[in-house]
C-alpha cells in the first residue's frame, strides 16, 4: 500500500492580497504563495508531508501560468520537497476539477491511501497525517474535524438579512478539517459519480457521503487552521514564531 497526498492549489485567494498590501509587499499571485517568515505557505505545508515516512507520493495541482515557475522555486528553494516524488499538474476552475485532474494523474492500487490537504492549512501534524491514514485504512474514508464550541443556527436567508429557523445541537457538529483521506477506489468511484451526474461538493467527503460510503472522523486541531485573511496570517505568524 502506497499513500499519496493530492494538494489543490490553483485558487486565487483574493483575501490575501490585503495582508502583502498592509506589509509593504507585493500582492502574491495566489494566496498559496503568499511569503511566512520568507517562505511560502505552499512550501511550508508540503514538507509536513515530506517529513511522513508514510508518504509517497505528492500530486500539487496549480495553475497552468504557475506551474514551471513552482517547480523552478523547489530546485532552488526547497530541494528537501523533492526528496519526495513530486508531480505537478493543471488544476481547474474549482477546487473538485484540480482534485479530479491530480486523481487522473495519479498511479494508485484500489487499496492505495490519497489523502487531500488544502494548500493554505501549514500547521498540519505529523501525528494528525498518521491517524487520517489509519482511519482511511480501516473505514476506506475519514477527516480529520474539531468539535463546534459555538451555537450552530440554521438560518432562511431573506432580502433583508437572514432568520433563523433551527439551533443544532454542537454534539451533532464538526467543522471539517483537512486532511482528508480514502482508499483509492472509494474516492475515484465518488468523483466518477459526481462528474456524470454534474454534481459539485464542498469538499472530497461531500461527494464521499454522496457516493454511500460513511467518512469516520478523527480528532483535529485548533491549531490546523486554514490560512484565507489577513486576521489567519496574523495568526499563522504567531504559531510559526512559538
Amino acid at each position: 500500500m502506497k499513500v499519496v497526498v493530492i494538494i489543490p492549489a490553483a485558487g486565487l485567494g483574493t483575501r490575501m492580497a490585503s495582508a502583502a498590501s498592509a506589509k509593504g509587499k507585493r500582492p502574491a499571485a495566489s494566496k498559496q504563495f503568499t511569503e511566512l517568515a520568507g517562505t511560502p505557505i505552499l512550501i511550508h505545508t508540503l514538507r509536513k508531508f515530506v517529513a511522513s515516512v508514510e508518504v509517497g507520493e505528492i500530486c500539487i495541482a496549480l495553475r497552468a501560468n504557475e506551474i514551471e515557475g513552482f517547480r523552478a522555486r523547489l530546485e532552488k528553494e526547497a530541494k528537501d520537497v523533492l526528496k519526495k516524488k513530486v508531480r505537478l499538474v493543471e488544476g481547474g476552475e474549482h477546487r473538485q476539477q484540480s482534485v479530479a485532474h491530480a486523481i487522473a494523474a495519479t498511479s494508485a492500487s484500489p487499496d492505495d491511501i490519497v489523502l487531500v490537504h488544502d494548500a493554505v492549512r501549514p500547521f498540519v501534524t505529523a501525528e494528525l497525517i498518521h491517524y487520517v491514514i489509519e482511519a482511511a485504512q480501516k473505514y476506506g474514508a475519514a477527516i480529520a474535524g474539531v468539535p463546534a464550541v459555538d451555537t450552530i443556527k440554521e438560518v432562511q436567508r431573506t432580502a433583508e438579512g437572514a432568520v433563523i429557523t433551527a439551533t443544532i445541537p454542537r454534539e451533532r457538529i464538526v467543522m471539517a478539517q483537512t486532511p482528508q483521506g480514502f482508499r483509492f477506489d472509494v474516492l475515484k468511484k465518488a468523483f466518477d459519480e459526481a462528474t456524470a451526474d454534474g454534481f459539485m461538493g464542498t469538499d472530497e467527503a461531500s461527494l464521499v457521503e454522496r457516493s454511500g460510503h460513511e467518512v469516520a472522523v478523527v480528532m483535529g486541531s485548533a491549531r490546523n487552521i486554514k490560512i484565507t485573511t489577513p486576521a489567519d496570517m496574523e495568526l499563522a505568524e504567531f504559531y510559526l514564531g512559538k
